[in-house]
């Protein structure tokens, strides 16, 4: 283990390409609206909170499979210009995992994902007990989030997008985030630890189902919420490893989260550990 002011975290997930159009307002079922330039961004849930965790001052890395296609060689230098370690980023022959995003006027968006590659991660060779803590996602199989699960004490599970997770495998984890949709298939008395995220009201630290505390963001100019949720999890993540109370754990997460949306795409605005508690202090 490392010293706890830098300690050294891992995300097993996703990396995408982002293939954003912005439109007045996000087209009806058989609706077609106009829109904006399509614009090409790096995301991906996994390389969205690598990239926080790195710009928050974490030694992290990441674990994923991308394409030998050119966009797999782009998503590698964009996560690697933010200081996340690529070593343990795997190649396929398939293309690089897309998601397709439109977002409205007021931010919102709908997202469409094709997982091209991150269908082929693996985790041999990987040795995960080497970390301080570990994030994932459910971007990837959900033999490998169950692989994670048992080969790390400390796992921060984001279930999302929402799919099934095995009891056991969520009996396995430290801390489980999940958004108001997600957290309708879970059984909350039966986890530890789970923080569910509520968009602009906040997030709320539950304990075997009962409410622990709850924090509300500030107010920021919301530009797009693409990816302010994974800036929530890897926040959250940085404090758990740096050994916060779950309060103040989560009270940082929503400030962090919020500040993701003051800019355009998922990873458009990474906010500094310095950022997040400037605004915690003027709060205070």
């Amino acid at each position: 283990m490392t010293s706890p002011a830098r300690p050294r975290a891992a995300v097993v997930g996703s990396m995408n390409t982002d293939l954003v159009v912005r439109c007045a307002q996000l087209p009806l079922p058989g609706e077609t609206v106009l829109g904006e330039d399509v614009l090409r961004l790096p995301g991906g849930k996994g390389a969205n909170q690598a990239a926080a965790l790195a710009r928050l001052g974490l030694d992290c890395t990441m674990v994923s499979c991308v394409g030998t296609d050119e966009l797999g060689d782009w998503l590698l230098g964009t996560l690697g210009e933010v200081g996340a370690d690529v070593s343990q980023v795997q190649r396929s022959p398939r293309p690089t995992g897309t998601a397709f995003i439109t977002v409205d006027a007021r931010g919102e968006n709908e997202i469409v994902v094709s997982r091209g590659a991150n269908a082929d991660l693996h985790l041999d060779g990987v040795d995960l007990e080497g970390f301080d803590v570990v994030l994932a996602q459910m971007e990837v199989s959900a033999e490998i989030v169950d692989e994670v699960a048992r080969r790390s004490s400390s796992l921060v599970l984001n279930v999302a997008p929402a799919r099934p997770v095995p009891a056991a495998t969520l009996a396995r984890c430290a801390v489980v985030i999940a958004n108001e949709i997600e957290a309708q298939g879970l059984i909350l008395e039966e986890l530890a630890h789970c923080v569910v995220t509520l968009g602009s009201r906040g997030a709320v630290h539950y304990s075997y189902g009962r409410a622990l505390f709850e924090a509300a963001p500030p107010r920021v100019d919301v530009i797009d919420t693409v990816g302010a949720g994974d800036v929530f999890c890897a926040a959250y993540c940085a404090r758990f490893a740096l050994g916060d109370d779950p309060e103040h754990a989560l009270r940082f997460a929503v400030t962090a989260g919020a500040l993701a949306t003051t800019a355009l795409g998922a990873q458009g605005r990474l906010p500094t550990t310095k950022e997040v508690t400037a605004w915690l202090d003027h709060a205070s």
